[in-house]
């Protein structure tokens, strides 16, 4: 059975003229013609072409003008229902049908354009009587029926849908869109009997068809009757064995149960079930191996799933992203790498893979390689600014600071202005490069740029501020930034920071302490330059030993600074 839900009914040019001559009479007058008629046909037509035309705001015009020169043919008040609509004009939309309902009370057309107008105000209970009432006028009215239903259903009217159905069914035999409609009823009144009844009716219908138990199986499952669901799972097991639905059924019915061993045995088996397509598989692939990323052992088994459903799909480049990913989050960079290749040579579009690659690439600290991949990608995504940015870094990372600092401009002028995240961080990764080669108004132009964009990234506001201190700027600003960054995110190095921005505004007291909480976070690890910060502050505070202590103890923490030989041996400080 073929159902036309959602169908729109409409009248022809034709039967809109017709319409205007019984109207106006003129069809029993062939020998007679009032110019002022034909003008005003000539109008309703030119209404109705601009309406075909798409020309909404013209056609609603030229039915007003009509309307006026003729008031009492249905047909206009229905075409101006239906452009009111496409307006949000609903009030104006509901008066016009009325009127033309009440110029021809028969028309079926107008009638259900009335109920679709209730039906978008939620008005369901009156958007179903109408519906009904069409249902008992018309000889074919399969339809009407069960959009009926389905309005009361909306409406919570659950028995008066239930005994359009039952009448549908009487006609139409047990159809599958009219069980499942009842099967829904009785699950919204909570009659979990009555809706099995409905699923095992479809079962004996179809003894071959699988996703009825699945169906059954997830119904027992959502109303807590997991050991109902269980056994009409294995039931089904045993019947279809291989089926993808069961083998899904099972893997959630036991996820949902909290048993990973089953779950896990399961979700394996509908991965690399052949009766699935490669979307399906990758879409249950994905968060499976999300959910073992953090397993050392499963993330093992993860890599031999992977493994299993490329040998199904070797050409498939999606496919072969995913089983390069289980490589990767296993740490084995290299084939990660293999595969994610493989995949671009097959698609070149997907530029999730290729971020892949820039991000293995820095991992392993290979700036040649993230280079190589970027300038490649930039041929495919040549507005992509995530390119540009990762060209940047590697640029960066090989001290070719004019190159970078072109691609960091770039990838700022190609991204989308209201993506803050990814453009402050360019402007920031930008500040650095910037203050590294010495361009301090550039840098601190940038920082400012990126802190408007993302005010509460932690890093930027104690990699700017540190920098400031460093040159002795705006301390007082550098102050309140760095202020900032430890209420987000108190990190040894931010009280580093603070307490050095503190020292250089010759608060030593306040700065001794904030470096010896930096310090006190991880003692046995504390990077030498807390150590050395520490050194200079007690030297300000005219305790030259403890300072030489404290020299030494960075020199020993492997801080490697001509200075700091230079401090010791002569016990006087050097900045």
């Amino acid at each position: 059975m073929i159902w036309h839900k959602g169908k729109s009914f409409t009248c022809t040019a034709i039967l809109a003229l017709l319409c205007i001559l019984r109207a106006s009479g003129q069809e029993n007058d062939p020998h007679f013609v009032n110019a002022a008629e034909a003008n005003a046909d000539g109008i309703y037509y030119d209404a109705v072409k601009a309406n075909i035309l798409g020309d909404s705001k013209e056609a609603d015009s030229l039915f007003r003008v009509f309307l006026k020169m003729k008031p009492d043919v249905a047909a206009t008040y229905y075409e101006l229902s239906k452009i009111s609509i496409k307006q949000n004009k609903e009030e104006e939309a509901t008066e016009f049908i009325k009127k033309a309902i009440k110029l021809d009370d028969g028309n079926k057309w107008y009638k259900m354009q009335y109920a679709e107008i209730l039906a978008s105000r939620n008005s369901y209970e009156e958007a179903a009587g109408i519906y009904k009432e069409i249902a008992e006028q018309e000889s074919y009215n399969a339809d009407y029926l069960f959009k009926a239903a389905s309005y009361y259903k909306l409406a919570g009217k659950y028995k008066d849908a239930l005994a359009l159905l039952d009448k549908l069914m009487l006609q139409e035999g047990q159809d599958e869109d009219i069980l499942i409609q009842k099967q829904q009823i009785y699950l919204k009144m909570n009659d979990l009997d009555n809706a099995a009844k409905v699923i095992n009716e479809l079962i004996n219908q179809n003894p071959k068809e699988p996703k009825y138990y699945a169906w059954l199986a997830e119904m027992y499952d959502n109303n807590k009757e997991p050991k109902k669901a269980e056994e009409i799972l294995k039931k089904a097991e045993v019947i279809f064995p291989d089926e993808a639905s069961i083998e899904l059924g099972l893997a959630e019915h036991y996820k949902k149960e909290n048993d990973t061993v089953k779950f896990t045995e399961f979700v394996k088996k509908a991965i690399t079930n052949k009766d699935l397509d490669p979307e399906t598989q990758i879409q249950l692939m994905v968060p499976y191996l999300q959910d073992i990323a953090n397993d050392s052992t499963r993330r093992k088994e993860g890599i031999e799933l992977a493994r299993r459903l490329y040998s199904q799909h070797k050409n498939d480049p999606v496919v072969i992203a995913v089983y390069g990913e289980s490589l990767a989050m296993t740490g084995i960079h290299d084939s990660a790498v293999i595969q994610y290749k493989r995949s671009l040579a097959i698609d070149p579009s997907r530029f999730v893979v290729w971020e892949k690659l820039f991000e293995i690439s820095l991992e392993k600290n290979d700036a040649d390689s993230l280079i190589k991949y970027t300038e490649k990608a930039m041929r495919v995504f040549p507005n992509q600014a995530l390119v540009y940015y990762y060209n940047g870094i590697g640029q960066m990372n090989l001290k070719n600071y004019p190159a970078a600092i072109k691609q960091l401009n770039r990838a700022i002028d190609t991204q989308p202005e209201d993506d803050h995240a990814p453009l402050a961080k360019m402007y920031s990764t930008l500040a650095d490069i910037y203050n590294t080669t010495k361009q301090f108004p550039f840098s601190d132009s940038c920082f400012d740029k990126s802190i408007k964009l993302e005010p509460n990234d932690p890093f930027v506001l104690n990699n700017y501020s540190y920098y400031l201190s460093l040159r002795g700027e705006k301390l007082d600003v550098a102050e309140r930034m760095s202020n900032r960054s430890l209420q987000i995110l108190p990190e040894a190095s931010f009280f580093d920071t603070y307490g050095w921005i503190l020292y250089k505004e010759g608060k030593y007291e306040k700065a001794k302490e904030y470096i010896q909480k930096a310090i006190d976070m991880n003692p046995t690890n504390a990077d030498g330059t807390l150590y050395e910060h520490m050194g200079d502050v007690y030297y300000k505070m005219n305790e030259t030993d403890k300072a030489v202590e404290y020299w030494k103890t960075a020199k020993t923490k492997g801080l490697n600074d001509p200075r700091i030989d230079k401090k010791i041996q002569e016990k006087k400080l050097y900045e």
